[in-house]
């Protein structure tokens, strides 16, 4: 009876497949303890992630004292450990600011990961304290289409299949040229990414309507910031979609109980799959 109520985009009785992403670029130990610098420390993470339940991880890498790289050394490095330690599927970023399109993809070229992350659109990008008044980091993140393109046919040259990061509506929008154009092929793999404050604000009704805009044919997650994860995560269960936790979206399991690794966050996103009847 409940196949009934299938639409498309929105089949709840497939499996919801949970992503994990490890570390981001942003946040350090000072914050989260748990955040893991080495590639060794990535491995163990990525193995308690998959542990608990994620199919997916999704890497941005950093040198061994944390700092954010874009070196090919550092990725493979991580690489190598992580897929020693499990068989978990690997999805690299290309995102990052003030480097060359050249330097974003050189890592896709060399190592070719199963999925690379693809950035939508430009926009701002930014952190803000309400009890302070102020923002506490704000940039511009450039991503022209000149730019997506050509990592789109970067990602297609070594059988990367990219993963559409929209932080808003208009972003999905970006893709129906790409489509068009044969650049992207079905299944279409969407990251719909709310609370990112230059992007759409973190609501269910937001989110339904993003699932709404997606073309036939596409697979999709939602990727929620802070502890508004845990209310999207819920409804794109209800939705039919996947998700995404980890420890570079949110840190905490709920008000003041932080995570005290990757993999009890994944943890937490099975128990609601389960409990939802999926």
């Amino acid at each position: 009876m409940a196949s009934l109520w299938i639409r498309e985009n929105q089949d709840f009785e497939r499996p919801c497949m949970i992503t994990c992403a490890l570390s981001g670029v942003v946040a350090n130990r000072d914050q989260c303890p748990a955040i893991p610098y080495t590639p060794e420390e990535y491995a163990a993470e990525a193995k308690r992630a998959y542990e608990a339940g994620a199919a997916v991880v999704h890497i941005h890498a950093r040198t061994p004292e944390g700092l954010p790289s874009y070196e090919i050394e550092d990725y493979r490095n991580i690489y190598n450990a992580v897929t020693a330690a499990c068989p978990v599927i690997i999805n690299f970023s290309t995102g990052a600011i003030n480097i060359t399109t050249k330097q974003k993809i050189a890592h896709i070229e060399a190592i070719k990961p199963a999925i690379g992350a693809l950035n939508m659109g430009s926009m701002n990008y930014a952190k803000y304290n309400p009890s302070k008044r102020r923002f506490v980091f704000e940039f511009v993140f450039p991503n022209p289409f000149s730019e997506i393109v050509q990592i789109v046919l970067a990602m297609n040259q070594v059988g990367t299949k990219p993963e559409l990061e929209c932080f808003d509506l208009g972003q999905i929008g970006n893709s129906y040229p790409l489509i068009d154009m044969g650049l992207l092929k079905p299944p279409f793999q969407y990251s719909l990414i709310l609370g990112v404050l230059g992007g759409i604000p973190p609501t269910v009704p937001n989110l339904v309507n993003m699932v709404q805009s997606l073309p036939p044919g596409s697979d999709w997650e939602v990727i929620g910031i802070s502890l508004d994860q845990w209310r999207l995560v819920a409804a794109a269960i209800g939705l039919g979609g996947n998700v995404r936790v980890g420890l570079e979206d949110n840190f905490y399991l709920s008000p003041g109980v932080m995570a005290k690794s990757n993999g009890d966050l994944v943890e937490k996103s099975c128990k609601m799959n389960t409990r939802s009847g999926s």
